[in-house]
């Protein structure tokens, strides 16, 4: 197994099998395939021979020196094995070889999984705690729109 650059064939098969990545189809519209075409080369993937396995979709700001992760996704069967944190180990090193010196990512509210996977890698909630003590920073996304924001300085 091995991560590389996510290709087409990778792609399509990410959408087509998104359920087993996400556990519904919830965040299909959230992979567009600006992530493949403009930010490709940001875009992993870990594979098992043809089989993607896990993912991730990032890219680098362009107004401060930060990686930022779009999408994380690892298949239901192959959770809780270390795939999610080899992804973000690698875009990390991707991040710091092109200058940046923070990664960030969001999440919604409710997320509980991603709020847990990330404070595990190390990232820091910003934001003022919500009535379930979750760190949110309020309208981020929008008027009533509020999400959670990970950061970590690299």
């Amino acid at each position: 197994m091995e991560i590389t650059l996510c290709t087409k064939a990778d792609f399509d098969q990410i959408l087509t099998d998104i359920v087993d990545f996400w556990d519904s189809d919830r965040t299909l519209y959230l992979h567009h395939s600006i992530f493949l075409n403009e930010f490709g080369n940001s875009a992993f993937v870990y594979k098992d021979s043809e089989r993607v396995i896990g993912y991730l979709f990032g890219f680098l700001s362009q107004t401060t020196p930060t990686g930022y992760v779009h999408l994380i996704g690892v298949r239901q069967s192959y959770r809780r094995r270390g795939i999610g944190r080899l992804l973000y180990e690698h875009f990390t090193g991707f991040a710091k070889a092109k200058g940046c010196t923070e990664l960030k990512a969001l999440a919604s509210p409710d997320n509980r999984v991603s709020i847990v996977f990330h404070r595990s890698i190390g990232m820091e909630l910003t934001g003022e705690p919500n009535d379930e003590g979750v760190p949110i920073v309020k309208n981020y996304n929008g008027p009533g729109k509020d999400v959670v924001v990970f950061h970590k300085k690299i």
